[in-house]
C-alpha cells in the first residue's frame, strides 16, 4: 500500500531591496487582518452573542475593509495571503478548543493571542495565489516578484504552499509543503542491527557499538553571546546601532540553532539507516530541565526523538519508546543476572562505572543502559506493542 505524507523543503531565498519591503508590507496586512478577526471574536464571546463565521470575517476584515480609508492599503498585498491569516486564526481555535477538550495530544493550549511585530515574520502562499518557480529557477510571487532561491535539492512534486520566512537574525526562506510517497528501506538484519539509545549529557547518545559525543554548541559560542549581549545592553534604545546590536545577537543564536539541527538529521538518518529496529528511552525532557537546565536545552534531546521516530515511520524502520521510569541504568545485563543493583538516586548521575554486587561484573553505565534498552525494546516488540 503506497502512503502519502507531506513533506516540507526549506531554502534560503534573496529578495531585492523592493521585495523586503513588498514582503514587508505583506507581514504587516496579514499580522492586521488576524489580529482584526481575533478582536471580533473576543468582543462576541464577551457580549454572548454569535461566534462570527470565517466567511463574515473574511467579508467584514478584507473584503468591506479594503473599501475604508484606515484599511485601503490591504488591497496592495495577495488577498490569499490575507485569508491564510484568518486561516491559522481558525486552527489556533480549533487547536485551542480540542486542547481543553482532551482531544489534543501534547502540552495544554491556550486561546490565540494578538501578533505582535516582532523579529520573526511569516506569510504562506497557496496555489491559488498562484506561485510557481521559474525556469531559471526563481520564485514568482504574486505582487512581489521573481525571488532568488538557492536550491540545495530539487523538489520531488509541485508544491502545494509556500511559507515565505523571515528570521530573527534577518534571513529570508521559503518553505514548500510537498505531498509524497513513503518509500521505505530495504530491511535489515534485526538481530544484528537493532539497537538501543541512552541520551545524556557528558556523551550525547550511547548506541550499540558506537557512541556520539557531546557537541556542545551553545556552550562553544558562549563567549561571542556574550560579546554581542554586552554591546546590545550598551547600545540606546531606538537607535540604528541598536537595532544592529540586536541582529547580530540573534545571527550567534541562528548559526547555534542551523548547527545543532544540522548535526541532529545527519545523526538521526545514519542511525535509521544502520537501524531496522531503534529502542529509545522516554525522557521526561520537561522535567529534566529544572534540574540541568541549560545543559539539557543545547541538547536539544526532544528534538532528536521526534526528528528519529519521523523517519523511522517514514522509512519502514521500528520505532520503540521505552517507559521512562524503566530503570536501564541500574539493572545488572550480565547474563543470568538483571539484579537492580546499580547507582540511585542524584548521587548515582556521576558514578560512570560500577560493580554488580550480585555477580561482580564490571559495569560502563551508558553501555549498560544501552544494552537494557535494547532487552526491553525487543520483549516490547515480541509483544506486539512496538508504539508504546
Amino acid at each position: 500500500m503506497v502512503i502519502r505524507v507531506q513533506l516540507r523543503y526549506q531554502f534560503r531565498v534573496y529578495p531585492s531591496a523592493p521585495q523586503r519591503q513588498q514582503l514587508a508590507r505583506a507581514f504587516g496586512c496579514a499580522r492586521v487582518v488576524f489580529n482584526d478577526a481575533l478582536r471580533a471574536r473576543r468582543d462576541a464571546y464577551k457580549q454572548g452573542a454569535r461566534r462570527p463565521s470565517a466567511a463574515e470575517l473574511s467579508q467584514r476584515f478584507i473584503t468591506a475593509a479594503k473599501q475604508t480609508d484606515d484599511r485601503a492599503w490591504l488591497g496592495e498585498v495577495s488577498a490569499v495571503v490575507l485569508q491564510q491569516s484568518l486561516r491559522d486564526l481558525e486552527t489556533a481555535y480549533s487547536n485551542f478548543f480540542a486542547s481543553k477538550k482532551g482531544l489534543r495530544k501534547g502540552p495544554k493550549m491556550g486561546p490565540p493571542k494578538f501578533r505582535k511585530k516582532t523579529s520573526r515574520q511569516a506569510v504562506r502562499f497557496t496555489k491559488n495565489a498562484r506561485f510557481s518557480v521559474t525556469a531559471d529557477g526563481k520564485l514568482r510571487l504574486p505582487k512581489i516578484g521573481d525571488v532568488e532561491v538557492r536550491w540545495s535539492r530539487t523538489l520531488p512534486r509541485d508544491p502545494s504552499s509556500v511559507t515565505v520566512i523571515k528570521d530573527a537574525a534577518g534571513r529570508y526562506f521559503c518553505s514548500f509543503v510537498v505531498e509524497a510517497e513513503d518509500k521505505p528501506l530495504p530491511e535489515l538484519d534485526a538481530e544484528d542491527t537493532d539497537t538501543g539509545i541512552d541520551l545524556g549529557l557528558s556523551t550525547y547518545a550511547v548506541l550499540r557499538g558506537r557512541k556520539i559525543r557531546t557537541p556542545k554548541f551553545f556552550r562553544r559560542a558562549e563567549r561571542k553571546l556574550k560579546r554581542a549581549q554586552r554591546k546590545l545592553s550598551r547600545a540606546q534604545k531606538g537607535s540604528g546601532n541598536r537595532r544592529k546590536a540586536k541582529q547580530a545577537v540573534a545571527k550567534v543564536h541562528a548559526r547555534v540553532a542551523d548547527r545543532r539541527r544540522d548535526f541532529i538529521e545527519r545523526e538521526t538518518t545514519r542511525i535509521m539507516r544502520e537501524s531496522q529496529a531503534v529502542y529509545l528511552e522516554d525522557l521526561d525532557v520537561k522535567g529534566m530541565t529544572k534540574t540541568f537546565g541549560k545543559s539539557l536545552h543545547d541538547q536539544s534531546l526532544g528534538r532528536f526523538a521526534r526528528t528519529l521516530e519521523a523517519k523511522c515511520a517514514r522509512y519502514g524502520r521500528t520505532f520503540v519508546k521505552v517507559d521512562r521510569f524503566f530503570p536501564s541504568t541500574q539493572l545488572c545485563s550480565a547474563p543470568r543476572c538483571g539484579a537492580l543493583t546499580g547507582p540511585k538516586g542524584k548521587a548515582g548521575l556521576r558514578i560512570r562505572t560500577w560493580t554488580c554486587a550480585a555477580c561482580g561484573t564490571v559495569h560502563d553505565r551508558d553501555e549498560n543502559a544501552e544494552h537494557n534498552l535494547r532487552a526491553e525494546g525487543r520483549r516490547i516488540v515480541a509483544e506486539g506493542r512496538p508504539d508504546t
